[in-house]
């Protein structure tokens, strides 16, 4: 079994989801009394989020790639960023450390075109919408167009997220609020809307909308699964 290494705390909400999601799997395809080799870094969100929201994204890109440093100076043989947004340090941590990162976009493709789907609706933090990180990977890499919210919804999703969902909040008010924004995007040709904060999936499921959500913190955590016990670690 491979060690894994996992930058979390960003939130702690979603970080858990990771921890348990990744050891039921390990279990499963393993025996009763199995659990990952799992080191973990977790960070302050506060700190992370004040970065964010001053656009400090060269502090944050040092920030990140030391820690996953860190990681790899802890015997971890690939790295899991949990959470959406912050893979917009991906390529900082690529530069500092000599292991792999599977990323989570890769992992949320490798799913939509399993579907045969190439046009995807995207729900995620204010910054994974409007900044290009998280479509470009997709459309350049993989050929996935991404349909994004109105301004006017993508304030509330990301309102939700740092207001709620990332505080353990979870109401019907937020939910009825982001069914109806996948409908919209179903509306505009979404064949399926990927929930692109991995706090989303505390919110909605798939099975509750017209079109597949795609669960972007499961679909990464079967990924680490995958590194952990030994298969191919970068997804193609």
């Amino acid at each position: 079994m491979n060690k894994i290494g996992l930058l979390g705390g960003m939130s702690c909400e979603s970080t858990v989801e990771y921890y348990k999601i990744i050891n039921q799997e390990v279990r499963k395809k393993t025996s009763p009394l199995s659990s990952a080799k799992i080191v973990l870094n977790s960070m302050n969100f506060q700190e992370i989020a004040d970065l964010q929201h001053a656009d400090k994204w060269d502090e944050l890109n040092d920030l990140m790639a030391n820690a996953a440093l860190d990681l790899e100076k802890c015997g971890a043989k690939s790295i899991f960023i949990c959470t959406n947004l912050m893979h917009k340090t991906a390529p900082a941590i690529e530069a500092k450390v000599s292991i792999p990162l599977v990323h989570i976009a890769d992992a949320l493709a490798a799913q939509v075109k399993a579907d045969g789907f190439n046009k995807v609706g995207l729900l995620g933090a204010i910054f994974t919408m409007e900044h290009d990180f998280y479509r470009k990977r997709l459309e350049e890499k993989h050929g996935i167009e991404m349909i994004v919210p109105g301004k006017q919804d993508r304030d509330e999703i990301s309102r939700i997220i740092y207001e709620e969902l990332c505080c353990g909040i979870i109401s019907e008010t937020a939910k009825k609020e982001y069914l109806k924004i996948i409908e919209e995007l179903a509306a505009k040709g979404a064949q399926g809307v990927a929930l692109a904060c991995t706090e989303i999936p505390l919110l909605v499921e798939n099975g509750e909308a017209s079109v597949p959500l795609y669960d972007t913190t499961k679909l990464h955590a079967l990924a680490a699964v995958d590194a952990c016990l030994g298969a191919e670690a970068c997804l193609n």
